[in-house]
């Protein structure tokens, strides 16, 4: 119900009420500006969300100040110097691609108008060429045998290459075409059956369906000799991303999870920093509880990087796992007020400090970590403390409610957890390793929309487990999924580890 106007009958006569009454009406004046404001910030994030770019930059960064302040003000931002300029034209072809040879020699007419010929050289030049997939039947042909020995006779079979997919007639290659169909390139199964088609060949997609999955959980006897590896990385990263899923008999979605964790860093061995292969690892869940990483990471001992999710609490009480923050995280929630405001203000200047802050780590990101370390100690911790007594001298008068304040509270609140990475030079900024392995999550629900059951939601971790893994560690997926399928059915139990595509 709207409020109703006030007459000036109803102002009350005696000036203590009539000074009472204004400082209520103030009041009351300054909760709704607050929550005016933070509807303009949801209003202006859901337009951004829906309609805007997906980078976050803003132009014009560097002119942010008018007046001096007695408080610390964000560095101008470091002069990169440009590029020169590339012309556009024919790319560069890659020297180990198979070459073909065609030669062109001058036609019999062209010859016979001259006395001699002496060929003197050649002209080269380059063309891409693309030939379309195709579809082949290989014909498994054993042969039998009578063999006979002590005067005993008996049938003998040779073996053949069996199919990974027990009563199925699809070969290794065809079900890797399939997976990296759905989990790299983001097709959904009408638009593959559509492809097969065109080849001639007529594939349901409750076919592919089905081998996808079963093709999936074939490959799930790599995941835990692929977690055993993951838990031994010096830092873990952790995060979650929605998955809808459409059961059987339901006319809505509801919203599940898989939960990522990537582990990767350095380690010192005799003086000399060696890499521990990157791995990531996604785990289908039903909600968002922090149950799902506390047992997940139960063993583990090291650094956890993640955002400031309260269900993460639990996580850090034995002092096994050290909390490191997210600064991407942190820049998110300054970047979003700043996309809003029509003027620079205190958002802004939130951004160039963190800027600031990755340029340094720009400058260093080739470095070993001992000297990453050194860096950070010398020309990032100098910047954190200027940043902290900025924020802590702006954040005064800010209405309590108001986005921006929520911004400055949480950079404060979670402060001895953003400055962590200054402790080693193992550590990254921010969590943006793992959210690079979740992009791809993202990519193929805006294709294929929904999970059909459970087991598709666990067939998606799988594939995006062992897909990332390989990626992460420069593996060709296809190759690495036809090699894996072909090899799996008839490979040592005990030694699947060495399937796995991790960097030797």
């Amino acid at each position: 119900m709207p409020p109703t106007a006030i007459t000036v009958a109803e102002l009350p006569v005696e000036p203590d009420a009539l000074q009472a009454f204004a400082l209520e009406q103030n009041r009351l004046a300054c909760v709704l500006w607050e929550q005016l404001e933070a509807l303009q910030h949801q209003i202006a994030q859901a337009n951004r969300a829906r309609f805007g770019v997906s980078s976050e930059r803003l132009a014009g960064q560097a002119e942010l100040f008018d007046a001096a302040t007695e408080l610390p003000v964000p560095p101008e931002p470091a002069q990169v110097p440009v590029a020169g300029h590339t012309r556009k034209g024919r790319p560069v072809l890659p020297k180990d691609l198979p070459r073909e040879r065609v030669e062109y020699d001058l036609k019999d007419e062209q010859k016979a108008a001259f006395d001699s010929l002496e060929r003197i050289g050649e002209e080269r030049s380059e063309t891409l060429h693309y030939e379309p997939s195709r579809l082949t039947v290989i014909e498994h042909i054993r042969f039998k045998y009578v063999a006979k020995k002590d005067d005993e006779s008996t049938i003998v079979t040779a073996s053949a290459q069996p199919s990974p997919l027990p009563k199925s007639n699809a070969s290794a290659s065809l079900l890797a075409n399939i997976l990296v169909n759905t989990y790299v390139d983001h097709l959904p199964l009408n638009r593959q059956e559509m492809r097969y088609a065109r080849r001639g060949v007529h594939l349901p997609r409750a076919t592919l369906c089905e081998w996808k999955l079963a093709a999936a959980e074939l490959l799930e006897v790599l995941l835990p000799p692929l977690r055993a590896h993951q838990l031994q990385a010096p830092r873990m990263h952790v995060d979650d991303t929605t998955l809808p899923l459409l059961e059987k008999g339901r006319t809505a979605t509801r919203t599940a999870r898989l939960w990522g964790y990537l582990g990767a860093g350095q380690r010192e061995e005799n003086g000399v920093w060696v890499d521990h292969p990157p791995a990531v690892v996604f785990e289908f869940a039903e909600s968002r509880s922090g149950s799902h990483p506390l047992r997940y990471l139960q063993k583990y001992k090291g650094y956890l990087q993640a955002d400031a999710y309260s269900g993460h609490g639990a996580l850090y009480e034995t002092g096994d796992i050290v909390e490191v923050g997210c600064w991407a995280h942190c820049r998110r929630r300054f970047f979003e007020i700043a996309k809003a405001q029509s003027k620079p203000g205190l958002a802004a200047q939130a951004l160039q400090w963190i800027a600031s802050l990755y340029a340094i780590e720009s400058r260093i990101r080739d470095q070993t970590p001992d000297l990453k370390y050194a860096a950070r100690q010398i020309d990032a911790l100098p910047v954190l403390a200027q940043f902290r007594h900025w924020l802590e001298g702006n954040v005064i008068g800010l209405p309590a409610q108001a986005p921006l304040a929520k911004a400055f509270g949480y950079a404060l609140r979670h402060w001895p957890a953003l400055v962590r990475y200054t402790e080693s030079g193992i550590l990254l900024p921010d969590n943006n390793a793992l959210e690079r392995q979740i992009r791809p999550i993202a990519l193929g629900r805006a294709n294929w929309t929904f999970a059909g059951s459970p087991r598709g939601a666990r067939a998606a971790a799988t594939m995006y487990s062992l897909l990332g893994t390989a990626r992460l560690n420069a593996f060709e997926p296809y190759a690495w999924l036809k090699d894996t399928l072909q090899k799996l059915p008839s490979y040592p139990v005990n030694r699947v580890h060495e399937l796995l595509p991790l960097a030797r």
